[in-house]
């Protein structure tokens, strides 16, 4: 096959990426880096058992469905990436060593191992700028209406890694700009038995990161990544219930923080909820 016509993607497969409520009125856009586990199929299953595609070295397990939860309920549009992150990482910078793993935790993935540089362009072509080239136009066309924006990254964590458990229930990250963050991660720890984490057990970093970095502190914007314990959200309750928390207290850290010229209109998120 010539590598300079190859094409990853088969038109009957899913598209890069799925924009829900394209048209909503929230300041917020819900962004899922890792809403999917799906490969192409151009790609033979990457060379790996299908046993290790629903384990989360493949996706972000629930998310999804969260983030709809609360786009639905805030009116707000939600962009999501729909192939996995061991096809390439669209949390991180294209090039990069995790960009297209050839190993994940203990995993080898073998379809990663050895690519042409031709390989590498193709995934970054069709799957990779497709979902920022969104996300960036969604804030360039708020920028450019006068709308307010707050960027927020939705991920999920596994509760165990390498055989070392996780207590958090969720957490919030940040790098250069912490303010909706800590705003946040104050509102939850009012909440009931929930143990939020402070930057764990990761941090936004320009090394690890993308999605934040670019769309968020490079324009300005309010922004915070957040992590969800993934067994707190594997099934359909699980996920209503984070959906509905998360969808009651965004409004309330937005305005705390009293910075949008156009304020939320509270009528809208009352009739959605």
């Amino acid at each position: 096959m010539n590598e300079t016509t190859y094409s990853l993607l088969a038109t009957d497969e899913s598209a890069p990426i799925t924009v829900h409520n394209a048209n909503g009125r929230s300041p917020f856009l819900i962004v899922v880096d890792h809403a999917s586990n799906a490969i192409p199929r151009s790609l033979g299953g990457l060379g790996i058992p299908e046993t290790e595609c629903e384990r989360h070295i493949a996706w972000d397990i629930g998310i999804a469905a969260v983030s709809r939860f609360v786009a639905d309920a805030l009116d707000a549009t939600l962009v999501q990436q729909n192939y996995s992150r061991l096809v390439i990482d669209c949390n991180r910078t294209p090039g990069s060593e995790s960009s297209i793993p050839e190993t994940s935790e203990l995993t080898s993935i073998r379809g990663n191992v050895g690519l042409s540089e031709a390989r590498k362009a193709v995934r970054f072509r069709e799957i990779f700028r497709p979902y920022h080239d969104r996300i960036a136009t969604e804030l360039d066309q708020r920028r450019q209406a006068g709308r307010p924006a707050v960027l927020i990254a939705m991920h999920s964590f596994t509760p165990v890694f390498m055989g070392v458990a996780r207590p958090w229930h969720c957490s919030m990250l940040y790098n250069r700009e912490p303010r909706f963050a800590r705003v946040l991660m104050a509102l939850l720890k009012r909440e009931d038995r929930i143990l939020v984490g402070d930057n764990e057990p990761y941090s936004v970093t320009d090394a690890m990161d993308y999605t934040i970095p670019v769309h968020g502190e490079r324009r300005g914007l309010l922004h915070v990544e957040i992590e969800i314990r993934q067994d707190l959200i594997a099934d359909d309750s699980g996920q209503r219930r984070w959906g509905a928390r998360l969808a009651r207290l965004f409004p309330e850290a937005y305005q705390t923080l009293a910075v949008a010229s156009v304020p939320i209109k509270r009528s809208v998120l009352d009739e959605r909820s």
